[in-house]
């Protein structure tokens, strides 16, 4: 029978698995199996820059939290994966799909993302997304776009006025 005081902690990397998903947006996982350890650092790093976080847990006890949640990532929790989180739903997914191109050993697996189960492709497709910096710049650039054209109608309109006088 097991330590009482071993299953109290297995409990507890339990709970924080299980609080981790349920708090973020984006909960992530992907193979790092090849990465070096400076590898692993840059990455870490690269996520902290994008308000992430990287953690890599046993999966039967990743299991156990996305069970208590009622979440099912099927055969994906085989092998050795990692798990990146972060408040932006989009954030770690691009930071770890940058990453992958540079490094051929890092793969990602399977997501929930907002509550739900995220599969590949749609990973690959939100890591397209621009972030949200980017997309701000792209709505104010189309909301300068009508505020120039009005000026510039109001300049014909004012020239045109002092013509007829």
């Amino acid at each position: 029978m097991a330590n009482q005081k071993i299953l109290e902690q297995k409990q507890a990397v339990i709970d924080e698995i299980t609080a981790h998903a349920k708090e973020s947006s984006s909960f992530i996982l992907f193979e790092y199996q090849g990465l070096s350890v400076a590898d692993m650092t840059e990455l870490r790093k690269k996520l902290r820059e994008s308000g992430s976080e990287l953690k890599i847990y046993k999966n039967t006890l990743t299991k156990r939290a996305l069970d208590t949640l009622n979440v099912d990532f099927g055969e994906e929790l085989n092998g050795p994966k990692a798990v990146a989180f972060g408040t932006d739903a989009i954030a770690p997914i691009k930071t770890l799909s940058e990453f992958a191109k540079t490094h051929e050993s890092l793969h990602l697996s399977i997501g929930l993302v907002d509550g739900e189960v995220t599969d590949l492709d749609t990973l690959n497709q939100l890591a397209t997304i621009p972030s949200r910096e980017g997309l701000l710049t792209m709505f104010a650039g189309g909301l300068i776009e009508h505020v120039k054209n009005v000026a510039i109608c109001l300049d014909l309109h004012a020239k045109n006025l002092e013509e007829n006088e």
